[in-house]
């Protein structure tokens, strides 16, 4: 296998990496966000939170992989992106650090208040890691604001923020993931919870096409870039090639060159603007699980969206255009990369397996009933 192809697969693998933590993770963010609106008293609650609690751990391990991958295939990458982002990092932990002393502590007292402060704690926990979140994916496609000098020792900027675009992509991120929770309570639970998330499924799934729609109005007014060739060397993806060897030409239609070279791709955000619907019409038909699928899929979907647009840029430079990293230029040497794979054709399996394990052990509908009889076992 060679060096192109290698760079290639861990692009590949990076971006499956996140969208299984956005698909399996996104509806505990969601959940966690809905809490206090599905539920009509302390039962319900507990009904909500155990809904996810024998997965939410498994789930976030997907976070957890893709960080240390990125760390080993892209350390160009991620020494920027984490010093750029390094105050959002930060409150995206504290934020997960919420979710398990929620779990963990709600039900260590019966005590009605001390179960509203950790109610607000989950909460906390599932709107923080969002917003974190989708600032994130929105401020990488506006281009971070750092530069390599001819050492490649980083320089950093100030961010020029486009408050169209991000906020359209928050708003996105928030309402698709509270539809993923909502489409995951409908499959999951019985009673008021699942009543009141059928409700919100089929009024958010419209909102998170429209905000989608929107971002991708928005999208055309950001600086995009496109390559113009290495240096004055030919373009050979096998050569182990630096950030500064490398021409870069802006676009005056932001970044949709790669649907306007492919018209195909234009398949993936379609999917990503219809999928929501599709799961709204199957949350009205009490179809629960198919508007789980659907919305499940139309995160990845939206996330392979901005994938394909900045492909094969991974993190664009709004303070310097060559500076920008993309999957041929920031990647580890061939050795590194060889060795990652071939853990990662043994791990992968084993986690795949695994999870698919918990799901079916699980699986079936979770009532009031359960949770009064298990109370002694149960968050």
């Amino acid at each position: 296998m060679d060096y192109a192809t290698l760079k290639l697969i861990w692009w590949a693998l990076l971006l499956f990496m996140m969208v299984a933590f956005i698909v399996m993770d996104g509806f505990d963010l969601g959940i966690a966000m809905l809490l206090p609106v599905v539920s009509k008293d302390d039962a319900d609650r507990r009904l909500v939170i155990n809904s996810v609690g024998p997965v939410w751990e498994g789930n976030q391990v997907w976070l957890i992989a893709g960080a240390g991958a990125l760390f080993a295939a892209w350390p160009l990458v991620y020494a920027a992106a984490f010093s750029a982002l390094y105050i959002p990092m930060v409150v995206l932990l504290l934020g997960l650090f919420l979710r398990p002393v929620g779990f963990d502590y709600r039900s260590k007292l019966a005590d009605p208040l001390w179960r509203r402060w950790w109610d607000r704690a989950l909460v906390a926990g599932g709107l923080v890691p969002t917003l974190i979140l989708g600032a994130a994916i929105g401020l990488v496609m506006e281009g971070l604001p750092f530069r390599f000098d001819e050492g490649l020792r980083l320089h950093y900027g100030a961010f020029n923020f486009h408050w169209g675009w991000l906020l359209s992509v928050l708003a996105t991120a928030i309402s698709l993931l509270l539809l993923h929770g909502a489409s995951f309570l409908q499959a999951k639970v019985t009673g008021t919870p699942a009543l009141r998330s059928r409700g919100l499924a089929i009024l958010l799934a419209p909102l998170v096409t429209l905000c989608y729609l929107l971002a991708g109005w928005h999208l055309v007014d950001l600086p995009g870039y496109q390559l113009s060739g290495f240096g004055a060397q030919p373009f050979d993806p096998n050569a182990a090639i630096t950030p500064l060897m490398k021409g870069v030409i802006p676009l005056s239609h932001g970044w949709l060159q790669n649907y306007l070279d492919y018209p195909l791709l234009w398949l993936v955000p379609i999917i990503g603007a219809l999928a929501p619907l599709v799961s709204g019409i199957a949350a009205w038909l009490e179809r629960g699980r198919l508007a789980l699928l659907a919305s499940g899929l139309a995160c990845a979907a939206m996330l392979c969206s901005v994938a394909i647009a900045l492909f094969p840029f991974v993190l664009p430079s709004s303070l310097d255009a060559v500076s920008s990293l993309t999957l041929w230029d920031s990647s580890s040497s061939y050795k590194t990369l060889a060795i990652m794979f071939g853990i990662v054709l043994v791990l992968l399996p084993i986690n795949l397996g695994y999870t698919g394990w918990v799901y079916r052990v699980v699986r079936g509908k979770l009532d009031r009933a359960r949770i009064k009889r298990d109370s002694h076992q149960l968050y």
